[in-house]
């Protein structure tokens, strides 16, 4: 067990105000959002062979600065849960890493020889190191021969990366470094709850507001992060990109676009300015719900402030229109003269780990590292020489994450599916149907700290170290690349996913290029990484231990790093930022007589992603310890419903239950539950997999239910 004395969740404080960092301890960071805190870790030894584990904050890593959330001080526990997995399992039988592994090489030998190299499928998680990211992406081409290749990080930020590409030319997260956001005048924040996803981020939000900023919050419900904001744009569920549209309208109209900035560092404003005669605020205020004074105010913030920002979160990004959402928020920053200016801008708050890193380096469907395109020839024949291959040796794009999933077992899909660090049947949409695919795999294999619910599914699952018990970088949501180092030893009978990869990949036929040590991947990664957008070739492990963090690109070891990439040109081929005309259309799927309210979806503080982690961990389950249905006041006199009573909410894909919570912080015509639970509880049996035509990114944040009293 851990030590009963870990300190209790540290409230946000403002930058400055931190617990001060002792110094004792391995220094390395969370193992959960894309903050990526820094924290250390002691390890005692205890009676009975144990380890006391005991966390403290660093305060030289400025996303957290001295704080830790609840997950964060009890990120302990997940060393020495009772819950861990420890020796391989081969159809549930305890068996040694031999056998295991030349079990999962003869049948994906014999798949592919009946089926064909796409036959074997790969699954990666957003929360991998970089190191296992790229060498997972190069297993697959490489050793497998598969463009069967793809991440749950598909799920998570894919919208904005695509708008960010073609607005910008290039896909970084934040564009700058999170303290920019204390000097702010005015943030407008789109789908984010950061006070409960990512705890820490609000005190750079308050530090601003202290200074006298003002933060503006979109979001259907009255959040955590809505409720401390000036401003709270309530809109109905599926409309963020007519409100963007309708704010960009009023912007353009009263006057606050920024024509000098327009004309030196953009393209194709005039038919961003026509395309927007249909949105006037009093129809998108029909649309979205929300007054059209509130939108002028919201305007009037930021076209008044000497510093703005615009930020999307999840919210406004996991729709079946993410892409041209995004790229509506964007055209309103550029409009506004934001982005590429000392202390404004426009950033995606990435919310997975390693959400970032994970997809720059090769577990895309459609990249190679350094977030190479590839389909781009000579994307190809580069990283293709660093592998020592031949580039028409190397299979083009593959499916995207849902198809990939939706896919499985069918006569033209994959037959085998190899997952590491992800749990699709809690954390997929229209998460009953993915059970079905993978139920009609012949072979699944799951590399994993728990026997998740996905795990318990698999055919062999292979025991895996986590983030205290290995090195390797990471890439948090300003790309800063940051190294979490090895702090307690592993469990006996327990190995790194690059030894599992080095493993099979030996066995495959492929005994060199696939190491197990960290630092020689990361020394692989920097030269394929060469040249290309994502550029880590200057990054060492010794200069991110000397600096904190090296902001990428980074082409040189002398290069200081870019933590505000756009200062002096956008990455486009003639330095300039493109307008792209967009336009709102409603959720593919919108309510109706059988099903008369929206649904949407998120996190909750104690929980993290699918829960396979946090609902093992004590603090955390007896702060949260089960679904809920949120729902207004009126809709719950409506129903019949008081708080505490099980309900039961039903889609066109599946049902869902959780225990009532009453509350006027949401709209009458929606609920919300979380996703982090299993089983009866889960949310996303319930969510949309209509798919966003550009980043295939699924509908997670709106869809049709009703609601039902469970007797």
């Amino acid at each position: 067990m851990p030590m009963t004395s870990l300190p209790a969740p540290e409230p946000v404080k403002a930058p400055g105000s931190g617990r001060a960092d002792s110094g004792a301890g391995t220094a390395t960071h969370c193992p959960y959002c894309a903050l990526q805190c820094g924290m250390r870790i002691s390890a005692t030894a205890a009676p009975g062979g144990r380890q006391e584990i005991s966390i403290t904050p660093r305060d030289d890593i400025p996303a957290n600065a001295g704080g830790l959330c609840q997950k964060g001080w009890t990120a302990g526990e997940l060393l020495t849960n009772g819950a861990r997995l420890t020796t391989p399992l081969v159809h549930g039988e305890p068996a040694t890493w031999d056998d295991a592994l030349d079990y999962i090489a003869e049948r994906i030998r014999r798949i592919q020889a009946e089926h064909g190299p796409d036959a074997v499928a790969v699954f990666g998680g957003g929360g991998l190191t970089n190191e296992k990211a790229y060498l997972l992406g190069k297993f697959a081409r490489v050793a497998l021969r598969t463009s069967q290749i793809d991440y749950n990080g598909r799920f998570c930020m894919s919208s904005a990366a695509a708008a960010s590409i073609r607005a910008f030319g290039m896909d970084r997260g934040m564009p700058f470094p999170i303290t920019d956001l204390a000097a702010a005048d005015a943030v407008l924040f789109a789908g984010g709850n950061v006070a409960e996803t990512m705890p820490p981020f609000v005190r750079h939000l308050n530090a601003m507001r202290e200074r006298g900023g003002r933060l503006i919050v979109a979001d259907p419900r009255l959040t955590a992060t809505a409720k401390s904001a000036d401003l709270h744009l309530q809109l109905t569920p599926g409309t963020d990109l007519a409100l963007a549209l309708g704010l960009l309208h009023i912007a353009i109209a009263d006057g606050y676009a920024d024509e000098d900035y327009i004309a030196a560092r953009t393209t194709g404003f005039e038919a961003v300015r026509t395309s927007l005669a249909a949105w006037w605020p009093e129809r998108v205020e029909r649309i979205t719900g929300v007054p059209v004074a509130q939108m002028r105010e919201a305007v009037r913030l930021l076209g008044t402030a000497r510093r703005a920002m615009v930020l999307t979160g999840r919210g406004a990004e996991q729709h079946a229109k993410g892409t041209d959402t995004v790229t509506a928020f964007i055209n309103l920053a550029l409009a506004l003269g934001l982005p590429g200016t000392e202390g404004s801008g426009y950033a995606c708050v990435t919310g997975q780990g390693n959400g970032q890193g994970g997809r720059e380096h090769g577990q895309k469907a459609d990249q190679l590292p350094g977030y190479r395109k590839i389909d781009d020839p000579a994307a190809r024949a580069h990283v293709a020489a660093v592998w020592g291959v031949d580039p028409e040796e190397l299979p083009g794009p593959g499916r995207s994450a849902y198809e990939l999933l939706d896919a499985l077992g069918t006569p033209a899909g994959p037959k085998a599916l190899l997952l590491f660090g992800s749990n699709p049947l809690v954390s997929a949409p229209r998460a009953g149907h993915v059970a079905e695919r993978i139920g009609d795999l012949e072979l699944l294999v799951v590399s994993d700290l728990v026997l998740s619910e996905t795990a318990a599914r698999a055919d062999v699952v292979l025991p895996s170290t986590q983030w205290a018990e290995e090195s390797g970088t990471m890439t948090n949501l300003e790309g800063r690349v940051l190294l979490r180092r090895r702090a307690v030893a592993p469990p006996s009978g327990v190995r790194s996913d690059l030894a599992v990869l080095s493993g099979l990949a030996g066995r495959l036929g492929h005994p060199d290029g696939f190491p197990d040590d960290p630092r020689a991947v990361f020394d692989e990664l920097r030269r394929a990484s060469a040249g290309g957008v994502a550029d880590y070739s200057g990054i060492t492990y010794e200069r991110i231990a000397a600096e904190t963090g090296v902001f990428w690109p980074c082409p040189a070891e002398d290069h200081p790093g870019t933590p505000r990439p756009f200062l002096d040109g956008f990455a486009t081929p003639d330095g300039r930022a493109r307008f792209v005309p967009v336009d709102h259309r409603p959720a593919a799927e919108d309510i109706d007589e059988d099903y008369p309210l929206y649904l949407t979806t998120g996190r909750v503080l104690a929980h993290y992603q699918s829960g396979a982690q946090t609902r093992r961990i004590g603090p955390l389950v007896q702060a949260a310890p089960e679904a809920y249905v949120e729902l207004h006041p009126d809709l719950a006199e409506r129903l019949g419903v008081t708080a505490g009573e099980r309900l039961r909410v039903v889609s066109r894909r599946g049902t869902a239950e959780g225990v009532a919570r009453v509350s006027g912080a949401i709209r009458a015509d929606t609920v919300f539950m979380p996703f982090h639970w299993a089983g009866r509880a889960s949310a996303n049996q319930l969510t949309n997999a209509a798919l966003d035509p550009t980043s295939r990114m699924p509908e997670f944040k709106v869809c049709a239910v009703r609601v039902e009293r469970v007797a």
